[in-house]
């Protein structure tokens, strides 16, 4: 449509130049024929035309029928019906067989990426068919320029729209797809995957609207710049809002924890139960649940409870001080034996000696690391170790120091009362 508008007005300008080089005094008279041609090319150019494809079939369809009349026909009808019948067979064709091979032979395969495009293109394509052989009937008959216009703007924005219905459906396939292998092989992405696929088909719709007004023959750049101040407008009525969101990118790449973690974050904790675009939701210890705004969660200092690569024990053990020197060298040995007994304790790690005189003990400190991070194994292993402690010092005969005071009250000297 648009070639035969630019050669319309190509002709007329040759024309008018032709007529006023016959004759000078027809320049006013060229001039206003050249801007009228001008003005209209410019005026019909922002109506879409019909797609290519679709031009072409409509023609070489007319051609093999040799249909040259200007008016409607019954061969018009009928070539009209006859692609609504072989859009109509067609889908059939394609769904049936077509689809139904290419299911079957993605079921052979290892990958399981064509077992969700497939099915998620069958729909598109069904319907990209069915909308050729409608538009097609309609070209085909020859209706009013209104009504040709009609369709010209239904053709682009159906066609536009089904392909992007297929892409979008693919582009939602592979992301199921790449979520489905986070998942499978345990990657920290795997808990973001969600609400990265929502950011990303949000995208995608957005650029999809944004080619379908194009092809209406918008100006999207002057429509998007008109925009502007209002986006300005918006973006400083929505700041916390895009704080949260750049918030969650930040937690997405650095992945400081994942969905079933327990981690610490300013005094709380508990466990994550959602990551989402705007908040992060943890179940604290007491079954509470707390909503916390990324943006914090991104600014705050995290302790990840659940990322343990083992558990360092501090202890001390205070006796009291009728231990003896040799009685103190004999249960600090049998402290140790005790430790490097365990083989969940890393054998290099474990310091044990008698340290301080107290205030009413003589304290033993032992250090040692656990190589299992597992909690509950750690704390039957202190168990364990604290009963054998018990054990020890009851066998020796010796006794664990409390909080105690000794008053000593000297005697007065003779003659004073």
């Amino acid at each position: 449509m648009n070639f035969r508008i630019h050669a319309s007005f190509l002709l007329t300008l040759l024309l008018t130049l032709t007529a006023v080089a016959q004759d000078p005094a027809a320049d006013q008279a060229a001039h206003d024929a050249t801007t009228t041609a001008a003005a209209a090319a410019v005026t019909t150019k922002n109506v879409p035309p019909t797609p290519d494809f679709l031009e072409h079939l409509v023609d070489a369809t007319l051609e093999i029928f040799n249909v040259r009349s200007s008016e409607n026909t019954v061969t018009h009808y009928a070539i009209a019906a006859l692609f609504l019948v072989g859009a109509f067979l067609l889908r059939r064709a394609v769904t049936t067989l077509i689809f139904g091979f290419l299911k079957k032979l993605a079921a052979k395969t290892e990958t399981t990426l064509d077992d969700k495009l497939f099915p998620a293109l069958e729909a598109p394509v069904a319907t990209f068919i069915m909308l050729t052989g409608i538009f097609a009937a309609l070209k085909v008959l020859k209706l009013s320029a209104a009504t040709d216009e009609a369709v010209g703007y239904g053709s682009t924005v159906a066609f536009s729209l089904v392909t992007f219905w297929g892409l979008l459906r693919a582009f939602d396939a592979i992301l199921d797809h790449a979520q489905e292998i986070a998942l499978k092989k345990q990657l920290g992405i795997a808990a973001f995957m969600p609400w990265i696929k929502k950011t990303l088909v949000t995208i995608f719709v957005v650029f999809g609207l944004l080619m379908v007004v194009q092809s209406l023959g918008y100006n999207v750049s002057a429509i998007l710049s008109g925009l502007g101040i209002g986006g300005l407008a918006f973006a400083l009525a929505a700041q916390d809002t895009i704080a949260n969101l750049f918030g969650s990118i930040v937690v997405a790449i650095d992945q400081p924890f994942k969905l079933g973690e327990t981690i610490k974050i300013q005094g709380n904790i508990g466990t994550v139960e959602d990551i989402g675009l705007r908040s992060t939701k943890l179940r604290l210890l007491d079954k509470s649940l707390i909503v916390m705004p990324n943006k914090m969660v991104a600014s705050e200092s995290i302790i990840n409870f659940s990322r343990f690569t083992g558990r360092r024990v501090e202890q001390v053990i205070g006796l009291t001080y009728d231990t003896t020197a040799a009685q103190m060298e004999e249960i600090v040995a049998e402290f140790k034996r005790l430790i490097l007994a365990e083989p969940e304790v890393d054998p290099n790690s474990v310091i044990c000696y008698f340290r301080d005189y107290s205030a009413s003990s003589l304290d033993i400190w032992m250090v040692f690391n656990v190589i299992d991070p597992d909690f509950h194994k750690h704390m039957a292993l202190r168990q364990r170790l604290s009963l054998a402690f018990m054990r020890a010092v009851e066998a020796r005969g010796l006794s664990f120091a409390f909080p105690t005071q000794t008053v000593h009250v000297a005697s007065l000297p003779a003659g004073r009362s």
